[in-house]
């Protein structure tokens, strides 16, 4: 759908009007800030978060790229 991972990314959302979600290598986590999301699309992240386990949704504190040492601050 597009020619890069971001730009499939965005393109699956915008087109299947579905959330954008973090998969961590077992388990796949609705993102609360979509807009942030977005900006990170197709990257590795790492997120800073509450998880509400019966939603599986992680409400955002912050996110950056996953060689960013700034997220832990």
């Amino acid at each position: 759908m597009g020619s890069t991972d971001a730009a499939c990314a965005i393109a699956c959302v915008d087109d299947h009007s579905v959330p954008f979600v973090l998969f961590d290598g077992k388990g796949v986590y609705r993102l609360s800030d979509q807009d942030k999301s977005r900006e990170f699309a197709g990257k590795k992240v790492a997120v800073v978060g509450t998880l509400d386990s019966e939603t599986y949704t992680i409400q955002v504190i912050s996110m950056a790229a996953a060689s960013d040492p700034s997220i832990l601050e």
